[in-house]
C-alpha cells in the first residue's frame, strides 16, 4: 500500500496516508456534520457542525494511527523491523520487514491493535457518559459540555469498538487472522500450515461478507449492501494475495538471489540520449525493463521501453536517459549471495524487483515476470491441496 501523503515519523517509523484515507476522512466529516450532529443536536450553525465533524474525523484518524502504532511498537520490541505505517480506506497497514520469530510474538503483535482500539472505545465511551450520556447529562451540563462534543464522543467510541471487533474476525488479512495463525502455529508447531489455514479462513470470511452484502442489497439497503460486498471482495482478494505471497516465500526459502536472477541483463547508459538508448540497447533486446548505470557501472535507475515510447520521437535526441529514468532506491540493489527471501520485502518499480550488482557492476536483475515464473513452477511441483 503506497502512501500518497507523508505525515511524518513517530518512534522513528515513517507515517503516511494513501489518497483513499483522505477520501474517507472527508466522507466521515460529511456524515458527522450533515447527518449525525444535526439529528442529535439541532439548532446549531452549519459551520459549527462542520468544524466538529472535521475534528471528529481527525480524531478517528488518530485512533487508526494508534492502532497501527501498537502493532509496530510491539513488533520492534520482538525484533521485527518496521518499514512504515500507511493509513488507507479500510484502516491502516503496518509494513513489517521480517516475520515474527515465534508464535508468542506473532500473537502479541497481532492482538496489540484491537486492544488499543477497544481501550480507545472504552475511554471515549466513558467520556460520553461523564459529559452527556444517560445518567451524566446534569454533570455534563454543569461542566459546560456541548451536545456536539458528547455526540462526537459517542460516535468515536462506537467506531473504535466496531474497529476492534471487526479486526478480530478470524481470517487473513485481519488481525484476527494473525491471532488464528499464532494459535495454530503454537498448537501444530508448523508456521506454514498455520498461515495457509488463516488464508483459507480469510477467503471464507470474505465470501461470507459478499453473500451477506448481496442479500442486504436485495432485501434491505442497496448502499449498505454495496459496502458489505466491497469489504468481502477486499478480504477475499487480500487473503488470496497473502496465499500467493506465502507460496513465493516458500519457493524462495533456502535460495539465493543468484538462483532467481536474470543474468547479464542489457543496461541503459545514463548519459545516452533516449534515441541512442532506443537504437543501441532497447531495439536489440527482448527485455521490457532496463537497469540504468552511470559511467563507472553503478546502477542508479530503471527505464522501460514504454517510457521511451511515451516521449515524442523528435524529442528523444535531446533528452538523456537520466532525465526520464525512475531512480533506483539503494535497498533494491542486492548482492548475488543475498537470501532470495529478501525479495518479498521489496515493492516492485514497475516490473523491476531488484538489480543484482557485484563490485559496483550489474550482474543480474529480477523482475515480476521472474517471480511469476518461479511461482508457476512451484505450484506445478506441489499438490493443489498444499497451495489452496
Amino acid at each position: 500500500m503506497k502512501a500518497s501523503v507523508r505525515l511524518g515519523r513517530l518512534f522513528g517509523i515513517p507515517i503516511g496516508a494513501n489518497w483513499s484515507a483522505l477520501l474517507v476522512l472527508a466522507l466521515i466529516a460529511l456524515i458527522i456534520a450533515d447527518s449525525v450532529l444535526p439529528a442529535a443536536a439541532p439548532g446549531h450553525a452549519r459551520a459549527l457542525y462542520w468544524a466538529t465533524g472535521v475534528a471528529a474525523a481527525l480524531a478517528f484518524l488518530a485512533c487508526l494511527m494508534a492502532h497501527e502504532l501498537a502493532h509496530s511498537v510491539l513488533a520492534r520490541r520482538h525484533g521485527v523491523r518496521v518499514k512504515s505505517i500507511t493509513l488507507w480506506m479500510l484502516g491502516g497497514f503496518s509494513e513489517l520487514e521480517d516475520q515474527p520469530p515465534d508464535p508468542r510474538a506473532d500473537l502479541v503483535i497481532a492482538a496489540a491493535g484491537p486492544v488499543v482500539s477497544a481501550a480507545a472505545g472504552l475511554l471515549l465511551g466513558g467520556g460520553y457518559l461523564l459529559r452527556g450520556g444517560p445518567g451524566g447529562a446534569l454533570l455534563g451540563e454543569a461542566l459546560g459540555a456541548s451536545p456536539l462534543l458528547t455526540r462526537s464522543l459517542l460516535w468515536l467510541a462506537t467506531m473504535n469498538g466496531v474497529l476492534a471487533v471487526f479486526n478480530l474476525l478470524p481470517g487473513a488479512p485481519l488481525d484476527g487472522g494473525r491471532v488464528l495463525r499464532a494459535l495454530l502455529w503454537r498448537h501444530h508447531h508448523d508456521r506454514s500450515r498455520a498461515e495457509l489455514a488463516a488464508v483459507r479462513a480469510g477467503r471464507t470470511l470474505g465470501l461470507a461478507f459478499v453473500g451477506l452484502g448481496l442479500l442486504e442489497m436485495t432485501f434491505f439497503s442497496l448502499s449498505n449492501g454495496i459496502w458489505t460486498v466491497l469489504i468481502g471482495w477486499f478480504l477475499t482478494s487480500s487473503a488470496s494475495a497473502e496465499g500467493t505471497a506465502h507460496l513465493v516465500r516458500g519457493a524462495l526459502s533456502g535460495a539465493t538471489v543468484a538462483d532467481v536472477m536474470h543474468q547479464a541483463p542489457a543496461c541503459a547508459q545514463a548519459w545516452h540520449t533516449l534515441q541512442m538508448c532506443a537504437e543501441q540497447t532497447v531495439a536489440d533486446s527482448d527485455q521490457d525493463v532496463f537497469p540504468v548505470v552511470e559511467l563507472a557501472g553503478d546502477p542508479v535507475g530503471v527505464i522501460t521501453a514504454d517510457q521511451i515510447i511515451a516521449v515524442p520521437s523528435k524529442r528523444r535526441g535531446g533528452l538523456r536517459v537520466r532525465a526520464v529514468m525512475t531512480p533506483l532506491p539503494p535497498h533494491h540493489v542486492l548482492a548475488s549471495d543475498a537470501p532470495a527471501v529478501n525479495l518479498t520485502g521489496l515493492r516492485p518499480i514497475g516490473k523491476l524487483v531488484a538489480v543484482v550488482a557485484e563490485d559496483g557492476h550489474v550482474t543480474g536483475m529480477i523482475t515480476t515476470d521472474d517471480l511469476q515464473h518461479l511461482l508457476r513452477r512451484t505450484m506445478l511441483l506441489h499438490s493443489p491441496s498444499s497451495a489452496s
